[in-house]
């Protein structure tokens, strides 16, 4: 009993403090940002809103016990869930509007206060003060000021009305997002993805890249030219922000060509185990196209030397997934002449094809291959 106790004044720390509120509220003084979270996977992470999410837990057995061990990364601003699963020890989703329209919220991410490390997965550490949310905007804390000039007839506003702002440098390095993109173990102590120690001081961390800087004001009350894109672009939504860290080149050989692709991302290019990276290259020969073997990147887990889902997962099958910050070199032994045209393209699947059957995901969207970078070279 104890032990449930504890978990329940954890799992209500954001209730008890009146710290949860709609995203909704935030739209009237930050629209452009709400506009891009409406557009974000963040708003997909449901059962309610995520298709491939729903498509896994539908064959999870926890479903039949009633147990969604999802909610805390998920759908964390369901006051419901998290309550249940505070207090009971397990819980279920419903299709309230927390799921539905707000499953991570404004108010969940900035009330982060700090990352506590598991060897299973992460945790998110909030804040116990009441609408005091967090940011990485340097110096001393925000509180709402209206001042005025030349008689009342110009006002400058800073701050917020409605909550206060604290700096917290996490938001600045990155480390915010690693409660729930860290790494996750299964209950059979494999380590199903992780992002393989990530370097907090490196230029480009997950806030740099995912949400860069972007033109338009953050906020209504004090007017900026530019402000970190809340969409966070990805494999899910605007990708062509993501194809700037992917590098493809080609060089001539005796025997052939070579082509290169260099992942200058902190952490391999695609963590989720169904993603399928695909390497494309094409030859245009006097009007007519040579197409190459497409090379695929994949990382399969596996159970009893067959491919398995995440909780029944034991072992490694394969791991060719491109590595942080590697420049992986792809052979080709056909020979290139001069005038040749070369399309590389570089592209991916969200869902590995041999999967899409098992997860009744035959046609859906979400299954098509989606093109993250082309680059064209002509030969001399």
């Amino acid at each position: 009993m104890k032990k449930v106790i504890v978990l329940g004044l954890l799992g209500l720390s954001l209730i008890a403090n009146d710290q949860f509120v709609d995203s909704s509220v935030c739209k009237g003084c930050h629209p452009m940002i709400y506009k891009e979270l409406q557009d974000s996977k963040h708003i997909k992470t449901s059962i309610y809103t995520g298709k491939i999410h729903k498509a896994v837990w539908d064959l999870h057995p926890k479903k039949g016990q009633g147990d969604y061990n999802c909610a805390k990364c998920h759908s964390p601003s369901d006051e419901k869930i998290i309550k249940e699963i505070g207090i009971l020890g397990k819980g279920m989703p419903t299709e309230n509007k927390a799921q539905t329209k707000d499953p991570i919220s404004c108010a969940t991410c900035h009330s982060i206060k700090n990352i506590q490390e598991h060897v299973k997965t992460n945790d998110n550490i909030y804040n116990e003060k009441a609408k005091t949310y967090y940011s990485a905007v340097e110096g001393k804390n925000s509180e709402y000021k209206e001042e005025s000039s030349f008689f009342g007839l110009f006002k400058k506003a800073s701050g917020s009305p409605f909550h206060k702002i604290e700096s917290n440098k996490i938001f600045a390095t990155g480390k915010v997002c690693m409660g729930c993109h860290s790494h996750k173990q299964n209950s059979k102590d494999f380590t199903i993805c992780s992002m393989d120690n990530i370097d907090y001081s490196a230029k480009n961390n997950c806030v740099t890249c995912h949400m860069p800087k972007v033109q338009g004001t953050a906020t209504s009350i004090k007017i900026t030219k530019t402000h970190s894109f809340h969409g966070f672009a990805g494999t899910h939504h605007r990708e062509d922000l993501m194809a700037q860290y992917l590098k493809l080149n080609l060089k001539k050989q005796n025997t052939g060509f070579e082509v290169s692709v260099k992942n200058e991302a902190n952490h391999p290019l695609f963590l989720h185990t169904l993603r399928v990276a695909v390497l494309k290259v094409n030859i245009t020969r006097d009007k007519k196209k040579i197409k190459l073997e497409p090379k695929e990147f994949v990382k399969i887990i596996a159970n009893d030397g067959k491919p398995a889902m995440p909780w029944e997962a034991t072992t490694v099958m394969k791991d060719n997934m491109i590595k942080a910050n590697e420049n992986r070199l792809i052979k080709y032994d056909t020979q290139l002449q001069s005038g040749d045209n070369v399309e590389i393209e570089f592209g991916y699947y969200l869902v590995n094809p041999k999967a899409v059957k098992k997860l009744s995901l035959e046609g859906d969207e979400v299954t098509k291959y989606k093109i993250l970078k082309t680059k064209h070279i002509s030969i001399k």
